[in-house]
């Protein structure tokens, strides 16, 4: 088994960083990573929340931390902490602007949670390389 790459970075609780933390992202992965584009988005998803939700927002900071393999990853994002816990309970409606970020990391990770300690959240997912075998679908069934 390969040791997994690890790559941190402390940024500004902008909204602007949203993008930084994308293009962090695609570094330590590389643009052709296979969980590449789910990583980014969720990623987006998840420093969203902290840079909107988390006390991050007034001046502080949080922490994006990504470890990987070729066929794993997993992203955590550590911010200011909030009045609650992250819920991915809400549905949004067909015309909201937000509102989808948590029933995506639902869908699309392979499993994902927070913790609060102090104050701080922290929320993750890890995304695992699923594979086919050649053959296994048929044409036709």
């Amino acid at each position: 088994m390969e040791p997994p790459e690890y790559d941190s970075w402390t940024l500004p609780g902008a909204p602007d960083q949203v993008a930084t933390a994308r293009r962090l992202v695609t570094t330590a992965l590389g643009s052709g990573h296979p969980l590449h584009d789910d990583s980014v988005l969720l990623t987006s998803e998840l420093v969203t929340n902290a840079v909107v939700h988390s006390a991050s927002r007034d001046g502080g900071t949080f922490t994006l931390t990504v470890l990987s393999t070729g066929s794993k990853v997993r992203v955590c994002v550590k911010d200011g902490g909030s009045d609650g816990p992250p819920c991915a309970c809400r549905t949004a409606s067909l015309t909201a602007q937000s509102g989808r970020g948590l029933p995506l990391l639902e869908a699309l990770s392979h499993r994902w949670g927070y913790s609060r300690e102090n104050g701080v959240n922290t929320v993750w997912f890890e995304l695992v390389l699923v594979t086919v075998p050649w053959g296994w679908a048929v044409a036709g069934v």
